[in-house]
């Protein structure tokens, strides 16, 4: 699925102000990028707002135990943790909490410092809100620089803008910071030699005057395709989803990462070998198991014709092989299992001393007894009883029961 990565403007959205784009099929390559109105943008199956550092305040606190607890997502939850925040930041922030949004970092755990992003809430619900109007709801709201213990990238030094109003953004793995770009700021900072400067071509002539090292130049929509894949998602609060819109959303986007992020790709090609060997290993197995099948089907009817030669067709060997072997008993003058004697003294064996039938019946090697004066739980137990000795039992109405020689003798 395509994804429209939009930086949200620093001044007040306006439908005519041109905004920064990058579109991309696979998350990883930036298949377009520019800067058009809005109406000019291109359409994308998943549109990423992505705020700029300059409208972000970032604050680190340690809540109360107990403030994100399991329902703090929940809209009683939000409200409670909305005011846990206010009160702890409300010191340091010199606008009034009621009118900035917070956002608290992924991950986020009881009894542990974690970062609140802080911004102007009327202008952040104007963005998106002009984007929703344009056909463009969007579904993650992200920071363009963000602190992250998981980066994957080391500490970087960007020079970011035009030559006349640069910054530098300070991004390491616990803090972000930015000042404009200066001699006076470099000297303040002091950035490491063995730690990288990004600069964006614009400014990269000047950040390598100013900093006296070589930079990398890098295209801004190469970082702000990369900022996409962050974990962040500054929708929370009064600018969060429903619920059930919201599960949804993280599930999918969850998903997309996995398929799509560059880092999942050794997961997913070993997910990719794992169900390719599954299905080898069962359709391996399951040829084994006809070739024993057929083998042992083809034994059993080889044991038929050369036993008795003059079958020559073989439908059901059991049952073949029973019928020939009763042939032969009667042939020899023996008695066998479809014999009438043999059925009843299979009956008699086993049923009750009581149980004696009105009538007879034995035809074609059935056995039909009429008029048994036995209860139908006992007809049926007679039947289970008979099974083992080879015989087919079958209660019938009246107290009748039906025997027939089966395949299993």
């Amino acid at each position: 699925m395509s994804t429209l990565v939009i930086t949200l403007p620093d001044m007040p959205a306006a439908a005519a102000q041109e905004l920064d784009y990058v579109l991309t099929f696979d998350g990883a390559h930036v298949a377009n990028a520019g800067q058009v109105p809005l109406a000019l943008l291109p359409g994308a199956g998943e549109v990423v707002a992505l705020v700029p550092l300059r409208r972000l305040s970032w604050q680190q606190i340690e809540l109360p135990r107990g403030s994100l607890g399991r329902g703090f997502f929940g809209d009683g939850g939000a409200t409670r943790l909305r005011a846990v925040l206010e009160g702890a930041l409300e010191d340091r922030l010199l606008d009034d909490t009621a009118e900035l949004h917070f956002a608290i970092e992924p991950g986020a755990q009881d009894g542990a410092p974690l970062w609140v992003a802080v911004c102007e809430r009327a202008w952040l619900k104007a963005a998106v809100g002009l984007l929703e109007q344009a056909g463009r709801p969007v579904s993650r709201i992200l920071p363009e620089f963000a602190p992250e213990a998981a980066r994957e990238l080391p500490d970087t030094l960007w020079v970011l803008g035009e030559p006349q109003d640069a910054r530098l953004v300070a991004l390491t793995h616990n803090s972000v910071a930015s000042w404009p770009l200066s001699a006076a700021a470099l000297a303040q900072i002091n950035w490491p030699a063995e730690q990288p400067v990004v600069a964006e071509p614009a400014v990269a002539a000047l950040a390598e005057q100013l900093c006296q090292r070589s930079v990398t130049i890098e295209q801004g929509s190469l970082r702000r395709l990369r900022a996409a894949q962050s974990a962040w998602d500054l929708a929370q609060f009064d600018l969060a989803n429903s619920s059930g819109t919201r599960s949804w959303k993280r599930a999918s986007d969850s998903a997309l990462r996995l398929l799509r992020a560059p880092r999942w790709r050794p997961m997913r090609l070993a997910l990719l070998a794992a169900a390719l060997v599954n299905l080898i290993g069962l359709n391996s197995w399951a040829w084994q198991e006809r070739s024993a099948w057929r083998a042992q089907r083809q034994a059993i009817d080889a044991v038929l014709t050369s036993t008795f030669p003059e079958v020559r067709v073989v439908v059901d060997a059991p049952l073949q092989m029973a019928r020939e072997l009763a042939a032969l008993q009667r042939a020899a003058g023996q008695a066998s299992g479809r014999d009438l004697e043999a059925m009843l003294g299979a009956f008699a064996a086993l049923a009750p001393a009581a149980a004696l039938p009105d009538a007879i019946d034995f035809s074609g090697a059935e056995l039909r007894l009429k008029g048994l004066q036995m209860q139908p739980a006992e007809l049926s137990a007679l039947a289970l009883a008979l099974r083992p000795q080879g015989y087919l039992a079958t209660p019938e109405a009246g107290g009748g029961l039906l025997i027939r020689p089966g395949a299993e003798r």
